[in-house]
């Protein structure tokens, strides 16, 4: 019966959130149409409408993406939280990988045959890669999570607060703080090299390696509680089957066991595995694409594709609003590309925290960060490397470091550590502590605000 309603609930969210992107899109639309019809002084009004629908549209790629993810993912046996940090991060982290490559590309396109111009250029447009992904981790690290606490607290009444489950600060958090130390050192370098990218992929598939590991283990300790429930029922107590587990030599907190047994109880065989995913969702949920091991895979090729497609013209628009407003490309990817690109990660999160799955929800947005370092920075590294003859990516202008990224590689690194400060505390995120992360936002935002205007380093 529980389960039952959770799906009633999740069908009628997704109902109403397909009714608000439709609706959105129309609005869009029209204002693009308003804006043009208005004139070339209403310009930069016009791409604010442009950057909406085109985050749209990105959102609606994600949207079969994230499905046939999930479908995947159970079909594998993946638990939530490792799901949450690889495929839901790659699901959700598509758009801020397309529009790096797509701002070298465009970057260097348009320095033409000269040898010194392309240097610059691939410099310029490396730059506002690297201002999307770290803007994008900042976004992602401070308001996803403060967004499903704040949604949280007020439509799951039962449980009105996000809890953090100790292996996901433990794992997933400290790996997140590794991969921004390490950026933020080869940050500190004149240039950028192609084995730099190198080392950050390396070090994902050390990631994703252990994750493997933590899926294998957890599906021990599900199958020892699933042995326990079925051999006493309903009248389990958490303690004595937490020290019975721990007894066999498999390691498990108080709180997997009561999530665990309360889930079971409650007539769902697969605790971590809240809700089952057998379609893909398209056009706001218009049409549904029954999956299947192939058909899930045929989802994800043309969602990414459509979201290429978007990212193109999100990178064009960012450009553009650069241009007309005479400042640094650098400083407005690290608000605009960033937040556009990063409507996945926010949907898909708030939408596992609404069907229970919090470790899901907060693992997705510290594995988005790790795979937009270690993935996302160095694929169009390698491809400016190698669009150049390997030469290095100067990260100087002028013989200075490139404006803004000196008061973004210390933000990145002090934001993210107070997050996970905050985090850690009572293991829960509140919505008073949403708000605080809320905050913090703001002075990104300031700081980004300032820099555009020659204030910042």
């Amino acid at each position: 019966m529980v389960s039952e309603d959770r799906s009633a609930a999740t069908s009628d969210n997704a109902s109403n959130a397909n009714r608000i992107w439709l609706s959105a899109m129309l609005v869009s639309v029209s204002a693009m149409v308003l804006f043009y019809v208005l004139g070339p002084e209403w310009g930069l009004a016009f791409l604010a409408a442009e950057i909406a629908l085109i985050s749209i549209v990105i959102a609606q790629a994600c949207d079969p993406f994230a499905d046939a993810a999930q479908f995947v993912g159970q079909t594998l046996k993946v638990p939530g939280s490792v799901r949450g940090a690889t495929l839901d991060a790659v699901a959700s982290s598509m758009p801020e990988l397309f529009c790096g490559i797509f701002f070298v590309l465009t970057a260097l396109s348009s320095a033409g045959a000269d040898e010194q111009a392309a240097i610059l250029a691939g410099s310029e447009g490396y730059g506002a890669t690297i201002a999307t992904c770290a803007g994008s981790a900042v976004y992602n690290m401070i308001l996803i999570p403060a967004f499903c606490a704040i949604v949280i607290s007020y439509f799951r009444t039962e449980r009105p607060s996000i809890v953090v489950d100790d292996e996901v600060i433990s794992r997933d958090g400290m790996w997140c703080v590794s991969c921004q130390i390490l950026m933020v050192l080869f940050l500190f370098q004149d240039h950028m090299y192609w084995w730099m990218a190198c080392v950050f992929m390396i070090l994902y598939a050390v990631y994703v390696y252990q994750l493997y590991r933590d899926a294998r283990l957890w599906r021990r300790q599900m199958l020892a509680v699933n042995d326990i429930f079925a051999a006493r029922g309903t009248s389990c107590d958490i303690g004595a089957v937490t020290e019975q587990i721990r007894g066999s030599g498999l390691k498990v907190s108080h709180n997997f066991v009561a999530r665990a047994l309360d889930d079971l109880a409650a007539g769902n065989n697969n605790a971590d595995e809240i809700g089952d995913t057998d379609s893909a969702g398209v056009l706001f949920g218009c049409f549904d694409i029954p999956l299947t091991r192939i058909s899930a895979w045929v989802v994800i090729g043309a969602s990414s594709v459509v979201a290429a497609v978007a990212c193109y013209f999100l990178v064009n628009a960012t450009r553009e609003i650069a241009t007309a407003l005479s400042v640094p490309t650098f400083f407005v990817a690290v608000i605009v590309a960033a937040a556009a690109s990063s409507v996945p990660d926010t949907l898909l999160a708030i939408g596992a925290a609404m069907r229970g799955d919090d470790s899901g929800a907060v693992s997705n947005a510290f594995g988005s960060n790790i795979f937009d370092v270690c993935i996302c920075l160095s694929i169009p590294l390698l491809v400016n490397s190698y669009l150049t003859g390997w030469d290095p990516v100067s990260l100087l202008q002028d013989g200075k470091p490139l404006p803004g990224l000196v008061g973004l590689r210390t933000l990145l690194v002090i934001l993210t550590v107070i997050t996970l400060a905050i985090m850690w505390h009572n293991r829960e995120l509140t919505r008073k502590k949403a708000f605080i992360l809320c905050g913090l936002y703001a002075v990104f935002i300031c700081y980004a605000v300032l820099g555009s205007m020659g204030f910042a380093a």
